[in-house]
């Protein structure tokens, strides 16, 4: 930490903390433009310079991201709140963009695809480190009234930029080819991620004593068993499977990602199935993350106002019936319903359950806490590709989304028996 923010009092407050969480909304921003910056080009490369077509490709460019990416991000997510909590927020934010550097420039040089793998085991090192990093420290500064709102405005910077990223990507391929054009912009980001974490963004765990100092627990006696010195062993356990809110959130995170991954590898195929336009099927693609995206600078704040759990249920139990729509029909319009109401769904339960996760935690481990989430949560990518491609193969593509449909369903229901309310509305 530098004199300069050792000489600052911690204070507990989004507007207190105004600048300092505009700046971290900021870094979060270009996590997500490093994934966006490959999501349009890599396609178009897979084809036209490593020579993969058809389901050849669609194969590997799930197993690029499931296995290189989505398990990797995983994996690094419970190090990075293991190591936030040890070592301080600011180092392990650094250090995951210094993973980062690699990679738009193995990308611009690849030879083969196995670079491309490779350039995305760093990625999702660098997503694991720096997104949960920021996700932590928005926690710690802004306490325990407005976590909806924070992890709203995270999460909405992070995947509109994904977005943004991927059309400015596209431009830049159309205009001037595939490399090294759009990879510029991984460079680009990587080095103001590096200039604004190291020199303006000060450490935030100071604000997380702040808060332990004075925290109190339940009047209800549900968090008596939460105290500070938890072990990492009983912080995960209780994380994973015992605590009741902590697990369900988890769990429900696991699902939400299925979903996700799901549509990464089974959607194309499905509306390849109609006789759609080019422009159609983009168009079904953008609905789902943009509806989801922009929906959580609404739904997070919402979560502060009304309470957490119901927000959940109603999220998970709307994706539900948003896949058995899109299971159900067979072209544009059906399945653009089903694609909104997938992203208002999602949007109603991705930053819920991570303000459900600052909720429980104690503030001296809860960047472990939201490491041990964010494992489950992003192994959902596999789990949906997994299970989407086995049944798929053995049933057919509408019965592997009538399958999420079902999983969604039985989470919602899930959540609803074992999550307490987290966030009381009379609390505030």
């Amino acid at each position: 930490m530098s004199v300069r923010a050792n000489a600052r009092t911690p204070v507990l407050g989004l507007r207190e903390n105004a600048a300092q969480f505009a700046l971290l909304v900021a870094v979060n921003a270009l996590v997500g433009g490093m994934v966006g910056q490959q999501q349009t080009v890599l396609p178009l490369l897979a084809e036209s310079e490593f020579g993969l077509t058809g389901y050849t490709f669609i194969f590997t460019f799930i197993f690029t991201y499931v296995a290189a990416f989505g398990i990797t991000k995983a994996i690094a997510n419970y190090f990075a709140g293991t190591f936030s909590d040890r070592y301080g927020r600011k180092p392990v934010l650094l250090v995951g963009w210094l993973f980062a550097v690699p990679v738009p420039l193995m990308l611009i040089v690849a030879p083969n695809w196995g670079w491309v793998v490779a350039a995305n085991v760093l990625l999702g090192i660098n997503q694991g480190l720096t997104w949960s990093t920021t996700v932590v420290m928005k926690i710690d500064l802004v306490g325990p009234t407005r976590r909806g709102l924070a992890m709203g405005l995270n999460e909405a910077a992070g995947y509109g930029a994904v977005a943004i990223s991927s059309l400015l990507a596209g431009y830049l391929a159309e205009h001037f080819g595939l490399r090294p054009a759009p990879f510029l912009l991984g460079l680009a980001y990587t080095a103001l991620a590096l200039a604004i974490s190291g020199i303006f963004v000060r450490e935030t765990r100071g604000h997380a004593h702040l808060e332990a100092a004075g925290h109190t627990r339940r009047a209800d006696g549900l968090h008596d068993h939460l105290h500070a010195d938890l072990s990492d062993r009983q912080i995960a356990v209780a994380t994973s499977l015992t605590e009741p809110a902590l697990s369900s959130a988890s769990h429900a995170g696991l699902v939400n990602n299925l979903n996700f991954g799901l549509s990464w590898g089974l959607f194309p195929l499905l509306f390849a199935t109609a006789d759609l336009g080019v422009g159609q099927i983009g168009l079904l693609f953008a609905l789902y993350p943009g509806v989801w995206g922009a929906g959580q600078l609404i739904t997070g704040a919402l979560s502060d106002r009304w309470g957490r759990k119901y927000l959940i249920v109603a999220g998970m139990t709307i994706q539900a019936t948003a896949l058995a729509v899109i299971a159900a029909s067979n072209g544009f319009t059906g399945w653009a319903i089903g694609a909104i109401a997938l992203g208002a769904g999602t949007a109603m339960v991705y930053p819920t359950l991570l303000a459900v996760i600052g909720d429980v935690a104690h503030p001296l481990w809860r960047g472990r806490a939201v490491g041990v989430y964010r494992v489950w949560r992003d192994l959902g990518y596999a789990v949906g590709a997994i299970l989407g491609g086995i049944v798929a193969d053995l049933l057919g593509l509408h019965a592997a989304v009538w399958a999420a449909a079902m999983v969604s369903a039985v989470s919602a229901l899930a959540v609803g028996i074992r999550m307490y309310e987290t966030h009381p509305p009379a609390g505030r």
